[in-house]
Order: C-alpha cells, then sequence, then structure tokens
C-alpha cells in the first residue's frame, strides 16, 4: 500500500438489537464469527478499528439509543484506543466524525463490515464511495434480513443479499472474503 497507515477495519451496527426477532432470518450465519477473526488479525497487529454505533432516536427500534439492545455486541466490544462513532441515520458519514477520523489516519481505503448489507452498509458505501474512498467490503462478514414489498411479496434474506452484493461490487466496492483480507499481506 502507498499509505502511511493499514487500511482501518470499520465494524458497523455491530448492536445486541441485531439479535432481536425483528432481525430474525439473516443469511450468512457466520457473519459474527467472521467479524471476530477480522477484528482479532486487526488487534494483533495493532491496526486501527472503528466501531459505529447506531443510536436510534425512534423509541420502538430495536436501535434506540435508550433501549436495553444499544450495546455493542461483546464479542466485538471497543477496547481502549479503539475508536467509537455514533451515528444517528443509516449511513455512517452523516451527522458523524467518520470521515474526519478516516482523514486523520491519512486513508483512502478502508474495510468495512458489520449489518445489514442492504440498510446501513449500502448507505454508508455510496456515500463513502462519493467522499472518493475505495471500500473493501468481506462479504461472509455481512448479513441480510428478508424484506418485504409494497405488495407484500417477501424476498428472502439470501436474494436480498446477492442482489445487493451484486449492485454494491458493480462499482461501489471491491467484494471480498474475510480469508482473503487476512491472506493480504500488503497492509
Amino acid at each position: 500500500m502507498t499509505e502511511s497507515m493499514p487500511r482501518p477495519l470499520v465494524i458497523l451496527d455491530v448492536q445486541d438489537a441485531i439479535d432481536q426477532p425483528v432481525w430474525a432470518a439473516k443469511n450468512n450465519p457466520d457473519y459474527l464469527e467472521n467479524i471476530v477473526r477480522l477484528l482479532s488479525h486487526w488487534r494483533q497487529m495493532d491496526w486501527p478499528v472503528l466501531h459505529v454505533k447506531h443510536d436510534e432516536a425512534n423509541p420502538a427500534s430495536t436501535y434506540a439509543a435508550s433501549g436495553p439492545w444499544n450495546g455493542i455486541k461483546a464479542e466485538v466490544a471497543p477496547i481502549g484506543g479503539e475508536t467509537i462513532i455514533v451515528k444517528t441515520q443509516n449511513c455512517a458519514f452523516i451527522g458523524t466524525e467518520l470521515d474526519r477520523e478516516l482523514k486523520a489516519l491519512g486513508v483512502n481505503r478502508f474495510i468495512l463490515t458489520g449489518v445489514v448489507i442492504h440498510n446501513s452498509i449500502d448507505a454508508t458505501v455510496r456515500a463513502g464511495r462519493a467522499l472518493g474512498y475505495t471500500i473493501d467490503l468481506p462479504l461472509d462478514a455481512t448479513t441480510a434480513v428478508p424484506v418485504t414489498g409494497l405488495n407484500g411479496q417477501v424476498w428472502e434474506a439470501q436474494t436480498v443479499f446477492d442482489v445487493t452484493a451484486a449492485i454494491l461490487a458493480s462499482e461501489y466496492v471491491l467484494p471480498c472474503t474475510v480469508d482473503e483480507l487476512l491472506a493480504d499481506r500488503t497492509d
């Protein structure tokens, strides 16, 4: 890499909220284990890790700022020196310090993991690309849930995931796997 720092690992919305019934029927059941694998490696290498936490204003949301499931999941909880960025929108760049933090690290490329690919991941990827970032998206370190259309049609989580991944890979992200990132020694 030509940058002065390794690519930061950004972990998005991996909070206790994602385990509530409204988020059931996720595809990719190993997504959290894969995020933990990346996080462990980044910590071992002492590379930058940024946690993005969603504080939803809607009290009915599982991600409600004052709700019982708002905490970052224990498996990926921040440790000393890791940055925590709080967002209130689906996009991690809107109204947050994410852009400033990445610029302070001197990078224009980062790795994005978290939930869910067709919501906050998608919104963050699109804004990040518009800001000029190159984004690596390990597809096995994210997930989707079923989506119900306006006419009542239900698209299963895997279909939602596959379509969203294809759209993002067409021009917004560099799709990859956790194993590929762990094998890449160019960081």
